[in-house]
């Protein structure tokens, strides 16, 4: 067990400072990462995304990162497939790869698999559908809360596709979505250490407000315009995005704009880490403590077996 690969997680809230400390950690282990950020796929919204920029790129291998264009179909089991593959061909030459993202249902796919799901009623889907269109996002929000609430409380409730898939799936089967899309963790081969990173409520805020001033100033405004044709598309149906349409579509100010995506961007955070702590399998770190982390993914990677190490 001694020769077991090691696929070290960094996961938290968004702005935290997960990229640098995945940066820090891979070059240390002679790692490349994969960025588990199911946004930072698209390579029409680099600025929106907080994706690396092309100096960090070019520090260590990147993978998962601009890989998909907006009219790209593109989902979880697909990136589970993709990402193991990719890990039983660097695991022959590297004994550690650092996944990187605070998407939860993303690393979940990896670390502990996708069961087989019934596929869509498209009488059911239809009705939901309607019902959304009708209503507003708000009665998906409350069917879901109703059937699953342990997934409600970790996804992205302004997604209207992924509230009508789970919900479809409670409906179709009688049982909660979280349960069944992750009944039996899949048993890896290869060791899964997670670092969860976080900082005190009041920094982390004053992180996610500061950063989305910088992402303005280095273009936000242009980029967003720039895909206003690919509005539909789920990638864009998100924090960020949402408000700066709004904006376009003159139904609020920039002013406004602005205000709301830090608000709703603080809102992400919190749902992130409710999500991540149901998981104990995590050992938490402040972001600044980066020599503490690598020293103890070096100690851990190389003495412990467990599919998930637990402490």
């Amino acid at each position: 067990m001694a020769t077991k690969k090691t696929l070290v997680v960094v996961l938290g809230p968004t702005a935290v400072g997960k990229t640098d400390v995945a940066i820090h950690l891979a070059r240390q282990l002679g790692a490349e990462i994969i960025s588990a950020d199911s946004r930072q796929f698209y390579r029409e919204i680099p600025i929106g995304t907080a994706a690396p920029t092309a100096q960090q790129l070019a520090i260590v291998p990147h993978h998962f990162i601009g890989n998909l264009s907006l009219g790209e179909d593109y989902n979880i089991s697909r990136f589970e497939q993709e990402v193991l593959a990719l890990l039983n061909q660097k695991f022959r030459k590297l004994d550690f790869m650092v996944m990187t993202g605070g998407s939860g249902l993303y690393i979940d796919a990896v670390c502990k698999g996708i069961d087989r799901l019934p596929d869509a009623d498209p009488v059911l889907r239809e009705k939901l559908q309607k019902e959304w269109e009708h209503q507003g996002i708000e009665v998906l929000q409350k069917k879901l809360q109703e059937l699953d609430p342990e997934y409600y409380a970790g996804v992205d409730r302004q997604n209207p596709k992924r509230l009508m898939r789970a919900i479809e799936v409670c409906l179709q089967t009688g049982r909660k979505y979280s349960e069944l899309r992750l009944n039996k963790t899949r048993e890896r081969d290869f060791r899964i250490l997670k670092i969860g990173l976080n900082l005190p409520r009041e920094v982390l805020f004053a992180r996610i407000n500061q950063r989305a001033e910088k992402m303005l100033s280095n273009g936000w405004l242009t980029e967003a315009e720039t895909v206003l044709p690919y509005r539909h598309v789920n990638a864009l149906n998100t924090v960020g995005y949402k408000e700066l349409f709004a904006f376009f579509d003159k139904k609020i100010t920039l002013e406004e704009a602005i205000t709301k995506i830090k608000v709703n961007t603080r809102r992400y955070a919190k749902r992130q880490l409710t999500w991540f702590r149901k998981d104990k399998a995590i050992h938490w770190f402040s972001p600044d403590d980066e020599n503490e982390i690598f020293q103890f993914v070096k100690f851990t990677g190389s003495f412990c077996s467990n599919n998930e190490q637990k402490f």
